[in-house]
């Protein structure tokens, strides 16, 4: 059994890897200032510490075997009206968050890292090795906390694994996705299924694509979360691996609203917007690093699965709310 700090554990991906961690058997300790997670995302048997990642040299303690972070802002939208609010978070927090793991003897480290990195790909499947050009404040701040735990594992000796996240999606348990505001595309074509939306808005039918709609890579959160189990034990001192994590398939967004309204029964009325300005028309991973170094394959790959999974959970999410509405 280790002993693991998970920042922003009580977030979707955050808590979905506390839970896993726990079920590994580990002891773990959730750090979330809650400002985007919610408390009963923190799965029952981990610690819970209220609290900022500036302020972590408060808690963290030789006592622990490692870090996993992924306390972040994460909104594209946001970060380009608010860049400010991203870099003092996003890598300001990180910068105390290493100063920390420096001071307490604290030297594994995963990170959350993002597909946003890399911008428009110049080419599919997008390789670690493809050019960072990323086109928002948000990705810009992922890949300055890239540059940075590369310099600490060079100079300080940290072992860390940056993870390179392509579309999140599904459930596990309790931990879904319940942003606010919601920017994902499954989450929002399911609020359409449960008529909390009237319709959902397909922006551009006109790419190169079989459909004409814009393909991406989904990958199950709980893929995501072993993912993270499987970083702790393949990472070395002194280096700094970055892995890409997707299904390495594509999945258009009319294949998506598709399987929403085959598992759900509901129709989904869609709409056809204009295209979004910087959408590329197809993003998948190679995850073959992933697999290589990590020994890792994503076991539920099917898109109907990770959509009956995060099904499950906005039925269960709507249910309460309306519930909670009632008295």
């Amino acid at each position: 059994m280790s002993r693991y700090l998970v920042t922003g554990g009580a977030g979707y991906v955050g808590g979905t890897v506390a839970a896993h961690l726990l079920r590994a058997g580990h002891e773990v300790t959730v750090l979330d200032d809650l400002s985007t997670g919610f408390r009963a995302g923190v799965p029952a048997g981990a610690a819970f510490v209220e609290g900022r990642i500036q302020d972590a040299a408060r808690w963290l303690d030789p006592s622990y075997d490692g870090v996993l972070h992924l306390a972040a802002f994460s909104q594209v939208g946001e970060s380009v009206a608010r860049p400010e609010k991203y870099w003092e978070n996003n890598v300001g927090g990180t910068m105390a968050l290493l100063a920390a793991m420096r001071a307490a003897g604290v030297r594994k480290l995963v990170f959350s890292s993002t597909a946003a990195t890399y911008g428009e790909p110049e080419s599919v499947p997008v390789t670690e090795a493809a050019p960072t050009a990323p086109t928002s404040p948000y990705g810009a701040t992922k890949l300055a906390v890239d540059h940075m735990i590369g310099g600490e594992c060079a100079a300080h000796g940290l072992a860390a694994v940056s993870l390179r996240y392509f579309n999140v999606a599904g459930a596990y348990g309790d931990c879904g996705e319940r942003h606010e505001p919601e920017s994902h595309l499954i989450p929002l074509v399911l609020q359409v299924a449960l008529g909390r939306r009237e319709a959902i808005h397909v922006h551009g039918d006109d790419y190169p694509t079989p459909d004409g709609t814009c393909v991406r890579d989904y990958i199950h959160v709980a893929d995501l979360a072993e993912a993270h189990l499987r970083a702790l034990d393949a990472m070395t001192a002194g280096e700094h691996l970055i892995c890409n994590l997707g299904n390495g398939n594509g999945f258009s967004v009319r294949e998506v609203v598709d399987t929403v309204r085959e598992v759900t029964g509901h129709p989904v009325p869609e709409v056809v917007a204009a295209r979004r300005p910087g959408d590329p028309a197809v993003l998948v991973a190679s995850a073959a690093t992933a697999r290589e170094r990590l020994g890792w394959t994503p076991s539920r790959p099917d898109l109907r699965a990770i959509v009956e999974d995060a099904w499950a959970f906005a039925r269960k999410q709507h249910t309460e709310r309306s519930e909670q509405a009632q008295g």
